[in-house]
């Protein structure tokens, strides 16, 4: 039997490649994405591509439902992926922004996972798979925002697993570091639209560092590894009779994890501080 997988966050990046490798691999894909445009362009290249915004808990219905119709009611797995940034410091990104960035990280996740549940409990199987990031690891200065919601899917994540032991369900989170993808690009209207930088106490600061490397494509980050690298890591996710509960990607996770392991508080700070 074919497996099925719903991966969200497809119009480019990390989406995209775990889309096309996936399918590569014999998977049934849904490859949904935030607008309908995207949805359009992949329906062309031969996916099924349901509409599905985190933002809009309608299309979080109706997309899903769009894929059990498909499928007779089965889902193999989701891959839980679409997500943006915030750029700034915490004390300038203003609380409609945090709202704005949690509900396309964070809540629209929650909402998609509280309708998927369910079809996995009664099936006897299924797999939940996270991007998270090395920044649910570690804080970075600046990115405050996009920290906070994965902080925040890191600790759900850990007590969905909890709770679904003995149900065949299985959560597994993917930790990348710094991937090749828009996720720059797309930052930049979030940005100019929830953080007053000109008035920021730390004005400075923002021309100094963030806005240089928010407006000017500086090429690959150190360290970078193009998206294929997690869509690997995805399958092994995929793929495992008993997967891991974590799979890092990227030299700086696995740096950030060991970290976090060894080192106190206070020597961590001064080494992300100055990043």
């Amino acid at each position: 039997m074919t497996r099925t997988i719903l991966i969200t966050g497809c119009s480019s990046g990390i989406g995209l490649d775990a889309a096309h490798g996936l399918r590569a691999r014999g998977w049934k894909v849904f490859a949904s994405c935030r607008k309908q445009v995207d949805c359009d362009r992949l329906r062309a290249q031969g996916f099924d591509s349901p509409r599905i915004d985190y933002a809009d808990a309608e299309t979080i219905r109706s997309g899903l439902a769009e894929v059990l119709e498909k499928t007779d009611g089965r889902l193999d797995a989701v891959f839980n992926n679409g997500a943006h940034g915030l750029p700034g410091a915490v004390e300038d990104v203003s609380t409609e922004g945090m709202r704005h960035i949690f509900e396309a990280n964070f809540f629209g996740w929650h909402e998609l996972i509280r309708q998927v549940v369910p079809i996995m409990r009664q099936q006897g199987s299924g797999r939940i798979v996270q991007c998270s990031s090395v920044l649910g690891l570690v804080a970075f200065p600046w990115r405050g925002a996009y920290v906070a919601t994965k902080f925040a899917l890191e600790g759900y994540s850990d007590t969905l697993r909890l709770e679904l032991r003995g149900s065949g369900v299985d959560v597994v989170l993917i930790e990348p570091g710094p991937i090749t993808s828009k996720l720059r690009e797309k930052a930049i209207p979030m940005f100019e639209r929830f953080v007053d930088w000109e008035g920021s106490a730390l004005r400075a600061q923002y021309e100094a560092s963030l806005l240089k490397r928010l407006y000017e494509d500086s090429g690959p980050d150190r360290f970078e590894l193009p998206a294929a690298a997690v869509t690997a890591k995805l399958a092994r996710a995929l793929d495992a009779k008993r997967p891991r509960h974590r799979y890092y990607v990227t030299t700086p996770t696995y740096v950030a994890g060991y970290l976090r392991r060894i080192l106190p508080t206070r020597i961590i700070d001064r080494i992300l501080a100055g990043i």
